[in-house]
């Protein structure tokens, strides 16, 4: 199998995880209504799991674990872990015009330590 193949994998991972992180935010701050009177007293966090974006989110966390077993199959962990970091930086900068979360300036530090980091990480 070509090595690209693995590489798509992580990227995979990648993008489901920054999916499913984004999609848990954005489905945790919208108020938990049971979709039946009989779910009236049951606790918010079962109603949320019922909630078809939490399962898709859930699902997606599923398929990023596949889609890193796949990769972990041709690649060296240590060459691979460091892009999942990148998870870091997509949904840090997704957060902003999703959820109008501030670009402060410690951010865009951590954001460009994180992608230094991966750049020396990833010549080894």
């Amino acid at each position: 199998m070509p090595l690209i193949f693995p590489w798509l994998m992580v990227a995979a991972t990648i993008l489901l995880t920054t999916y499913g992180q984004l999609v848990l935010k954005w489905q945790v701050t919208t108020p938990a209504v049971p979709p039946f009177r009989f779910m009236d007293h049951w606790p918010s966090i079962i109603v949320l799991l019922l909630r078809p974006w939490v399962i898709s989110a859930l699902a997606a966390a599923f398929l990023a674990s596949l889609c890193w077993m796949a990769a972990m199959s041709r690649l060296e962990l240590s060459k691979a872990y460091p892009f999942m970091a990148l998870n870091f930086l997509l949904v840090g900068l997704l957060a902003i015009p999703l959820f109008g979360e501030a670009l402060t300036r410690p951010k865009i530090i951590g954001l460009c330590l994180v992608i230094a980091g991966l750049a020396v990480l990833s010549k080894g």
